[in-house]
């Protein structure tokens, strides 16, 4: 084989090596974001279901700041009623309930229902103006 074709041909090995890694990167990108959506999806739920139990056994929803929340849920309520909230949330030293990505969650309460909101990844609350914005948002 002349050394030009062994050139070329080592230029193609290289260059699908290159894509075949940049393809691989982007999958497990995309396979961690899908798993932390899915825990967050997860969480929040069992967070409805917890929310709906305590209102239906004290009277009313929870109010306060997230750490105010979780405090009310483990009992610090009128009637002493410790609320079970799924598996372990993850929380932080204020007690605050955590996204999968290490932020407080936001939790705001209306006459309909419940609605939770995520950071993202960026950790940064976003309005709708921001290109990148990346926060989640549930309600039930």
């Amino acid at each position: 084989m002349c050394p030009v074709v062994k050139r070329i041909v080592a230029i193609i090995g290289l260059v699908t090596i290159l894509a075949g890694a940049l393809y691989l990167v982007k999958a497990y990108s995309n396979w961690r974001v899908n798993a932390r959506t899915s825990k967050f999806n997860a969480d929040v739920e069992n967070l409805f279901v917890g929310l709906q139990q305590y209102k239906e056994n004290i009277g009313e929803y929870p109010i306060g700041s997230n750490s105010d929340i979780m405090k009310k849920l483990k009992g610090d309520n009128p009637k002493k009623l410790m609320i079970v909230v799924g598996r372990k949330a993850e929380v932080n030293e204020k007690g605050e309930i955590l996204d999968p990505w290490g932020t407080p969650l936001r939790i705001y309460f209306s006459d309909s229902g419940v609605l939770v909101r995520s950071a993202g990844a960026n950790r940064r609350f976003d309005d709708s103006t921001v290109m990148d914005a990346d926060d989640f948002f549930r309600s039930n």
